[in-house]
């Protein structure tokens, strides 16, 4: 579909008028700052879609550390096909490796802590699968991918409901009984009530400091307890000392930089 999209039904109209389909180059993929390498395998993939001929050997794996101007692939075929994947594949190392590079300043700073640092659905459309993939890389985990593949009641659930204990009483009618339910809760007494309704999980949404480790103490070791909202690397490590089992930070991947890349023959 992406190269659908730059391609359309025409193809490369400076490339084609250009070169031969004999034509051949070879080029360098490197990175122009210091990144986490991400998405290597499927710039590689797009090459081979255009052209199964194509010679591209990968230097540094997804997940490698790279400094900058360090080489992480050779890229070897017709010029045709290096041109027309060009932006695509540096695309998908750029974003890929953004996420990645973002993601490991999270975890490093968690360091020490029993504490697992996960993103949240706050994707690009049609992208989630690519930016889910950069956490993993980055040395992150991932939440939910969709709404089909977890039971998680938000703020809006409760308020249509009525209410928490109504929100879990209706879907443990609806649900597997292996299904884990997890729940929001914005205060302390949300907190008690989404626990002793059956939750599995609770998400503890904005609460911090004292507060925070209020209800820590009280549900540790009862239900998985994942702290978020506005988490961010400055007070990251905080939130992981109050004992929670789980930081869900949506800014993994929305302000993540895209890392500057370029391809060069």
């Amino acid at each position: 579909m992406a190269l659908e999209e730059d391609l359309g039904v025409v193809g490369d109209l400076t490339t084609d008028s250009i070169f031969s389909d004999e034509h051949v180059s070879e080029g360098k993929f490197s990175y122009r700052e210091e990144s986490v390498v991400g998405g290597i395998c499927f710039a590689k993939r797009v090459f081979e879609i255009l052209d199964n001929t194509i010679q591209f050997e990968i230097i540094k794996k997804d997940g490698d550390f790279v400094n900058k101007n360090e080489v992480v692939a050779l890229i070897k075929g017709k010029t045709k096909t290096i041109l027309k994947g060009e932006r695509l594949a540096l695309n998908l190392l750029q974003r890929i490796s953004g996420i990645a590079t973002n993601t490991k300043k999270y975890v490093d700073k968690v360091s020490g802590y029993n504490v697992k640092v996960v993103d949240t659905r706050k994707t690009t459309p049609l992208f989630r699968y690519f930016e889910k993939y950069g956490v993993k890389i980055g040395g992150g985990y991932n939440h939910r991918f969709a709404l089909y593949d977890a039971v998680m009641i938000k703020d809006n659930h409760i308020a249509a409901a009525g209410s928490i204990k109504n929100a879990i009483s209706m879907v443990k009618k609806n649900i597997p009984h292996t299904t884990k339910i997890e729940v929001e809760a914005d205060t302390y007494e949300q907190a008690i009530i989404a626990m002793e309704s059956g939750a599995d999980i609770i998400l503890l949404d904005n609460i911090r400091g004292d507060y925070l480790k209020k209800c820590v103490e009280i549900l540790k070791n009862k239900v998985i307890i994942e702290a978020s909202g506005n988490i961010n690397l400055e007070n990251i490590r905080e939130i992981a000392e109050s004992g929670v089992d789980i930081i869900s930070v949506g800014a993994i991947i929305y302000n993540a930089k895209n890392i500057d890349i370029g391809l060069d023959f």
